[in-house]
């Protein structure tokens, strides 16, 4: 069994994943963080974002923003990418991975997780079960708690690293 901490898959993008290939191989359920993810810290949906999920709609998947922030923010970028949302998630904690999954009517042997943080998305993704994507962050300016736990991410990525060269 691979560590808890240990994303399925990194990548430098969200934008650069095969999306045709996951939908290949079965999975048809996408959920998303926001900050980081998608677009620079608090900055609103950009048009790569809006072009996102505009193609993966028409590739025939079913998304779902999740994100610690308060409504107002995820609310806000979940409307101009035409998603549904679920704003002060409790990420890690598994529950609305779990939701995000009954509102896409997917389970999670077809749905994937696709976030910047180690510690709240891929652990949280695991936690439900799910397949997860983690990606590098788009920009390094970030809130001061968000910064200490990229240190200790780095220790999990050189260890994830390591174990996928053996």
């Amino acid at each position: 069994m691979r560590h808890f901490l240990y994303p399925d898959e990194y990548l430098p993008s969200a934008y650069q994943i095969d999306y045709e290939g996951l939908y290949q191989k079965g999975f048809r359920g996408l959920i998303y963080d926001i900050d980081n993810t998608l677009v620079p810290h608090g900055e609103p949906a950009d048009d790569r974002a809006i072009a996102l999920f505009a193609h993966l709609k028409e590739l025939g998947f079913d998304c779902v923003l999740i994100s610690n922030n308060k409504e107002p923010r995820v609310k806000a970028f979940a409307h101009r990418v035409k998603a549904r949302y679920i704003f002060k998630a409790g990420k890690p904690k598994p529950g609305n991975y779990r939701r995000a999954m009954e509102m896409m009517h997917t389970g999670c042997s077809n749905t994937v997780f696709i976030g910047d943080q180690i510690f709240t998305d891929v652990a949280g993704a695991k936690l439900a079960g799910i397949y997860s994507i983690l990606v590098e962050p788009i920009h390094p300016k970030e809130e001061i708690q968000i910064v200490i736990k990229r240190y200790f991410e780095k220790i999990v990525l050189f260890f994830y690293q390591r174990g996928r060269k053996l």
